[in-house]
């Protein structure tokens, strides 16, 4: 596949603090500021005996202020209660449901790790509507001024950095030098945004995210940046939308975002049929962001079989049969790859 990098004309790695301002600038717009003051609500024990008693579900509100205006969003902890400090995940999720039929959670629980459950629309709708939650506190009238103002992918990215601000007071509790931060397609660009852009997440897992998160776009097989832009071009900054058929002008491809996450690790998860997100554009990405890392991508020059993985390297790559889903054979592959290299 290393053909493919210069046959699609690939851009070269650039410094790191580069290649991130070209895409916060280009794609995503920049992350909103952090919050001049946070405080945070804890609701305890909102599901009594929940996992079998193994762990305790709290509900916390974080409440934001931001340039004299308030703003606040619920986020879900469950938390091991044997005294021991646990690695943890950042789930941005699709649904607000405790438990949820996609997150094993008391699988997790049973392997030794924490997890947080954020619900992106309890930051923000995800539609053009720039009045509602986050969006609607960064922009009053409801219009962004600027080509490089953030779209709604920067602002689920961003609640998930307070979501860690919350984390960091549980330092009795939890294994803050093993942070990750995970989604499924539009919510695993959002992963891989929040890691390029915080520092603290050790990990990022980004499953099926495609366009505009994990897949490289030239050349793509699957959704085009015309045509996420067409659809969803409140996810990015108004910069992104002039790119339109235009990838191989474009100074980036997304193994920028990738290798800005650098040095923490990075797993991307693949569908066999999941088309859209293409693939063979997805593992790609991991060839041409490998350099930015000490360890970088280790796989053999070709095409990933299904049911293989490669975990060696501080980028990870699996391809599992199957479609458009975040499941639970996914939960397992990163559990390996964060038991594989956690410090």
């Amino acid at each position: 596949m290393l053909n493919l990098i210069s046959e699609r004309q690939i851009p070269q790695l650039l410094p790191r603090e580069q290649m991130l301002s070209i895409m916060l600038e280009n794609v995503y717009g920049y992350i909103p500021p952090k919050p001049d003051n946070i405080s945070f609500e804890v609701k305890k024990n909102i599901i009594p005996n929940f996992c079998a008693g193994k762990a305790i579900c709290n509900r916390i509100t974080a409440t934001c202020e931001l340039g004299g205006r308030i703003f606040s969003f619920p986020f879900y902890a469950t938390l091991p209660e044997d005294g021991k400090k646990h690695p943890f995940f950042v789930h941005i999720n699709f649904r607000p449901d405790i438990p949820d039929r996609y997150q094993p959670t008391e699988e997790l629980i049973d392997n030794g790790f924490a997890v947080f459950t954020l619900y992106y629309k309890d930051v923000t709708n995800d539609d053009n509507d720039f009045t509602s939650g986050l969006a609607g506190i960064l922009y009053p009238d409801g219009i962004r001024k600027n080509n490089t103002d953030p779209g709604k992918l920067a602002m689920w990215a961003w609640a998930s950095h307070r979501v860690m601000d919350y984390a960091e007071t549980l330092s009795d509790k939890l294994d803050l030098n093993n942070a990750i931060v995970c989604g499924h397609s539009r919510l695993g660009k959002t992963a891989l945004l929040a890691a390029a852009t915080d520092g603290r997440f050790a990990f990022s897992y980004s499953n099926d995210s495609g366009c505009s998160g994990a897949a490289i776009a030239r050349g793509t097989r699957g959704e085009t940046v015309k045509r996420i832009g067409e659809v969803f071009p409140f996810w990015f900054c108004e910069n992104y939308l002039k790119f339109a058929d235009k990838e191989y002008d474009m100074p980036f491809d997304q193994h920028y975002l990738v290798a800005s996450i650098a040095p923490a690790k990075v797993l991307i998860g693949s569908a066999s049929e999941d088309l859209w997100a293409d693939p063979i554009a997805e593992q790609l990405c991991c060839f041409a962001a490998s350099d930015a890392f000490k360890k970088g991508f280790i796989c053999p020059d070709r095409e990933a079989n299904i049911g293989e993985e490669f975990f060696d390297g501080d980028i990870g790559y699996h391809l599992r049969k199957g479609l458009h889903y975040f499941g639970r054979e996914d939960w397992n592959k990163l559990i390996k790859f964060v038991n594989q290299h956690r410090r």
